[in-house]
């Protein structure tokens, strides 16, 4: 048996950063069960006019404030909506551009050319899209979500003698190897390969610590059941990748804003051993409450 681990991060893994916390979240499925999903996946994205749209969670879920300046948008057809919004943002790229704000203008265009293909839907509309996938991935019995949350107030990269991201990707490795150990029996290999969103900062240097893994093991384990190290895709093209930026995003947004909705779905398909939670940790300090602490 293989079992692909699609992996990203949600936060930023230097200190201070503009997040709180940084996780590293991987979401494990079945060689023989990705086409399942695939395809259910790009159902849910068909229906919401999302067929060739990526999955950006962070960027779904932000409030358009053009489209609270339209009268009754969510009563107009969709070509109106797009219309509408598109020139509303034409008038606030003009009033920027005379207003000779420079970083502002450009930060603006960026969140345009982000949230550009999801314009179409109001925000009720794009929180039930991602909810819906959410609620799918809870279903998903023969998935297993990892992930590494490290609260960095409480980060200490000297103790630790590794940084952030390293860490993050340690754990992440040690659990998602562990889990197919467990897996094996005398009937059926187990193996797995890593599929990380492509990001050339992250690249290098995650590609050479899976090397120094094979060859040393982790902190926790040796490496017995992982293939090569990480393959680097485009999360534009790879649906399966933006479901963990899904999963990622919605471990981030529980830790940091105790969002429980999403969270709750997810938490079914946490790995799990004798009743608790193995797959997943929250980096903190001993007095953390939270439902990863509690069950951990």
């Amino acid at each position: 048996m293989v079992n692909f681990c699609y992996i990203d991060e949600s936060g930023t893994p230097g200190i201070p950063g503009n997040s709180s916390h940084y996780v590293l979240c991987g979401i494990s499925i079945p060689l023989y069960k990705w086409k399942f999903c695939d395809k259910q996946l790009s159902k849910i994205k068909k229906k919401y006019g999302l067929d060739n749209a990526e999955i950006h969670t962070g960027w779904i879920l932000r409030s358009y404030l053009e489209q609270s300046r339209i009268p009754d948008f969510e009563k107009l057809d969709i070509p109106q909506r797009i219309l509408a919004v598109k020139t509303e943002r034409k008038k606030e790229i003009y009033r920027l551009q005379r207003s000779g704000d420079k970083r502002a203008y450009k930060q603006l265009r960026k969140n345009y050319r982000k949230t550009e293909p999801y314009i179409h839907l109001t925000f009720d509309e794009r929180r039930s899209f991602i909810k819906e996938i959410a609620q799918t991935i809870s279903r998903w019995s023969f998935a297993r979500i990892f992930a590494e949350c490290i609260d960095k107030a409480h980060f200490d990269p000297a103790t630790a003698k590794r940084t952030v991201d390293e860490q993050a990707l340690e754990q992440l490795v040690s659990r998602f190897e562990r889990y197919m150990g467990n897996m094996e029996n005398n009937n059926e290999a187990v193996y797995g390969v890593l599929i990380h969103d492509n990001n050339e900062t992250v690249a290098k240097r995650h590609t050479e610590l899976m090397q120094r893994f094979h060859r040393q093991g982790t902190l926790w384990t040796k490496i017995h059941h992982i293939i090569e190290t990480p393959l680097f895709v485009n999360s534009e093209l790879t649906g399966m990748v933006q479901v963990a930026d899904l999963c990622s995003y919605v471990l981030r947004r529980y830790f940091e804003n105790n969002e429980t909705e999403l969270f709750d779905l997810l938490k079914k398909r946490f790995d799990k051993a004798h009743g608790k939670i193995v797959g997943v940790r929250h980096f903190t300090n001993d007095r953390c409450g939270c439902a990863i602490c509690m069950e951990h």
